[in-house]
């Protein structure tokens, strides 16, 4: 029960249309999610393979959320809509994560083992984001908004993009989960190409200014031979 009133103090503190704990209980499909997925994963981790899929099979269809019974997920998961969102058998999600519709936690193939991510503490999946392959996504990273990850994201880091890229957080350490900030995410390849445009500025004004002198001279002998 403990487990449960902190996840209904999650839904609380971090969704804004959410009114009280008896409705985020009664309506909001990542509860039930959770806790279907918590009778899963005890039937999985004791041989009862068919049961697990079948109550997560079912947890699927009365929730859109697809959670494998053998995936580990920490306490005080928030998932908010939830819709879409697939979770695969050895996929592992830390505490306090805050996780959209859309996102999935996949594989790249048909590896045996480990093939799923490791989602830290702390960790923002923003909407229809993409975490693919065996490897981590540090404590406190935020994925953004259809990013898709190949490689591993280092703590308190933001990944853009497709393929993703990293862009660090110099000496700031955030609470993307707490401020539940999906928009104020920096393009690096953006950055890249608004200094190449502003060079390509600089050049152009710079040969304006160098060959302008030359033109004058070119018209003013040009006028003179004519004359």
């Amino acid at each position: 029960m403990s487990h449960l009133s902190e996840t209904l103090a999650a839904y609380q503190a971090r969704d804004p249309a959410a009114r009280s704990k008896l409705e985020i209980f009664l309506l909001y499909p990542g509860v039930h999610a959770t806790l279907y997925h918590q009778a899963a994963h005890f039937c999985y981790c004791h041989k009862m393979k068919f049961l697990a899929r079948t109550i997560s099979q079912w947890s699927r269809f009365w929730t859109g959320i697809e959670i494998h019974p053998g995936a580990k997920i920490g306490r005080r998961l928030v998932i908010d809509h939830g819709m879409g969102i697939v979770i695969g058998e050895t996929a592992e999600v830390g505490d306090d994560c805050l996780i959209y519709h859309g996102v999935t936690l996949g594989g790249t193939g048909k590896d045996q083992g480990k093939r799923h991510p490791t989602i830290g503490n702390n960790v923002l999946l923003s909407t229809g984001s993409k975490v693919l392959g065996p490897f981590k996504v540090g404590d406190g990273a935020r994925i953004a908004a259809n990013a898709v990850v190949l490689k591993e994201i280092p703590e308190n880091a933001t990944a853009v993009g497709v393929p993703a890229r990293v862009v660090r957080i110099a000496g700031e350490k955030t609470n993307f989960v707490g401020d539940v900030d999906q928009v104020s995410v920096t393009d690096p390849v953006q950055k890249e190409l608004e200094a190449i445009n502003s060079r390509l500025t600089w050049l152009e004004n710079y040969l304006d200014r160098t060959h302008q002198p030359e033109e004058k001279k070119d018209r003013k002998e040009n006028q003179h031979e004519a004359v």
